[in-house]
């Protein structure tokens, strides 16, 4: 078994234990609702035990909806979304993937159902796309994960990347795989780093992998000293005794916050609704912290080794603009790496 789904697998277990003692006497009244039947098609870019893990407990809440998943990375997810979209089909009913970036040139398109949740108290309206059609579920930054043991001196900027030092030693994911990679490059090159910061990691030998788990792996086995990595499996990673440590740059991070949405012509209406609901509750992000993620909605507090929102410096970029220009992004990207 792979070093990080093993991460995933111990912290997922653990969590439905919490949740399977939870459902039913939440704060907000979350009962059984044994009457709602259906099936929900849920496409997502998590990591396959934290989206079973969830479907797990959204069936302690409603357990006579059957939730199937298809995972696979961001721009993978949407690439088969696209593609049932031309047969003029598609089958997916919720979406949660890496960014607003995907979510919103699919608004763009006509795609997304607009529903107000039942579960928007303590959601900061920064998070909550226009026209209810989308909503934050977390905060991800993208962090600086180095190996303890191969490292003696934590770095604190994002060009120790691109260092001498670094020459050979670092990987992160590939925008042409994973969303929160896409977002990145949208970012770090609409601020000061430019698109000379992703040219130096490429003359310094960068290493790129298809997503994130993937990276962590390369440094929690100590074949890479750093990794340009989400922060929240770096912190599982650790807590799971591996020999890695996260930082938040003094330049500030990327943040992504795992959006979801139903797509517009389900034919399951209300059971997408209600695993949406489910995923905004208290419940559901109490269990999303459970599973070491930084939950979104005000008074859930974030995991140990991880900072809220309101405790990070982030790295913005104007949504239009990272709408408009993610296949450029991602094209010119692979131009540098070769892919």
């Amino acid at each position: 078994m792979k070093l990080y789904k093993l991460f995933g697998t111990v912290l997922a277990g653990a969590a439905l234990t919490f949740v399977a003692s939870t459902a039913v006497t939440s704060d907000n009244n979350v009962s059984a609702q044994e009457d709602l039947e259906g099936t929900v098609e849920f496409y997502t870019s998590q990591p396959d035990a934290d989206a079973s893990a969830l479907v797990e407990a959204f069936n302690e809440v409603y357990p006579n909806v059957e939730v199937n998943i298809f995972r696979s990375g961001t721009e993978e997810v949407i690439g088969k979304i696209n593609a049932e979209r031309q047969a003029g089909d598609i089958q997916a009913d919720v979406l949660l993937v890496a960014d607003s970036v995907t979510f919103e040139a699919l608004a763009e398109d006509d795609l997304l159902l607009s529903y107000e949740s039942t579960e928007l108290e303590g959601i900061p309206e920064e998070f909550i796309a226009e026209d209810f059609l989308y909503y934050g579920t977390k905060v991800m930054a993208t962090v600086i994960a180095y190996n303890t043991d191969n490292v003696e001196e934590a770095p604190t900027s994002w060009e120790a990347l691109v260092s001498e030092d670094a020459a050979g030693s670092v990987v992160m994911p590939s925008p042409s795989y994973s969303g929160a990679a896409a977002y990145n490059a949208g970012v770090f090159t609409r601020n000061d780093f430019g698109w000379e910061f992703y040219e130096d990691l490429f003359e310094n030998d960068t290493m790129v992998v298809q997503g994130n788990g993937g990276a962590l792996q390369e440094v929690v086995g100590g074949n890479k000293d750093y990794a340009m990595v989400v922060d929240f499996i770096t912190a599982n990673a650790k807590a799971e005794g591996a020999p890695v440590e996260l930082v938040y740059p003094e330049e500030g991070v990327p943040v992504i916050t795992e959006p979801i949405g139903i797509m517009a012509d389900t034919e399951n209406e209300e059971a997408s609704k209600a695993f949406v609901d489910f995923v905004l509750s208290v419940e559901g992000q109490e269990f999303a912290q459970s599973l070491g993620y930084t939950p979104i909605k005000e008074g859930v507090e974030a995991p140990e080794g991880l900072l809220t929102i309101d405790e990070i410096d982030v790295l913005e970029a104007d949504l239009q603009e990272l709408v408009e220009g993610r296949e450029d992004d991602v094209s010119t990207f692979q131009d540098i790496f070769g892919e």
